[in-house]
């Protein structure tokens, strides 16, 4: 079990960033992706490409056309960058106003499920979606717009 929560990225009337973080730790899986990458010659226009996707969306929402499907039908989970040809970043898509933005990596496989570390990531915010969505229900958090309401002081299980 990990103690997941939430920290904003960014907001602004089109769009809310999030980022899980877990066990404690003052850096979101958003963060630990930056800093794994962004020193990086060897990704730098895979890296460059996700950054400019982020910032499209900051600008218009968190629209279907930027995200590939990754995960099962089930769940939100989709990867930033159709156009990167090997970094990948895994995000749960809640809607056009809200994304959680996960952590990735250089997708050297087939698939995801081929790489035990991608594997993890796509794990973890499949774990997080369900999570959310049983908080919903249960009437702890709200999905108003572009926030989530009273998400600061949630904590998941996962």
């Amino acid at each position: 079990m990990k103690e997941t929560v939430l920290k904003t990225i960014e907001q602004n009337d089109n769009v809310c960033l999030y980022s899980i973080c877990f066990d404690g730790s003052k850096l979101s899986e958003y963060e630990k992706f930056l800093s794994e990458f962004k020193d990086n010659a060897t990704y730098n226009r895979d890296f460059n490409i996700i950054l400019l996707a982020l910032s499209k969306i900051i600008d218009k929402g968190a629209l279907e056309r930027f995200f590939r499907i990754e995960g099962k039908m089930s769940d939100n989970v989709g990867a930033l960058a159709i156009d990167s040809r090997s970094l990948r970043l895994y995000c749960l898509r809640i809607s056009d106003q809200i994304l959680i933005l996960g952590n990735g990596g250089v997708k050297t496989t087939r698939t995801y499920e081929d790489d035990p570390k991608l594997l993890g990531y796509v794990t973890d915010l499949q774990s997080f979606d369900k999570a959310l969505l049983e908080a919903q229900r249960r009437g702890k958090v709200r999905i108003e717009k572009n926030v989530i309401t009273d998400i600061e002081s949630a904590t998941f299980s996962i």
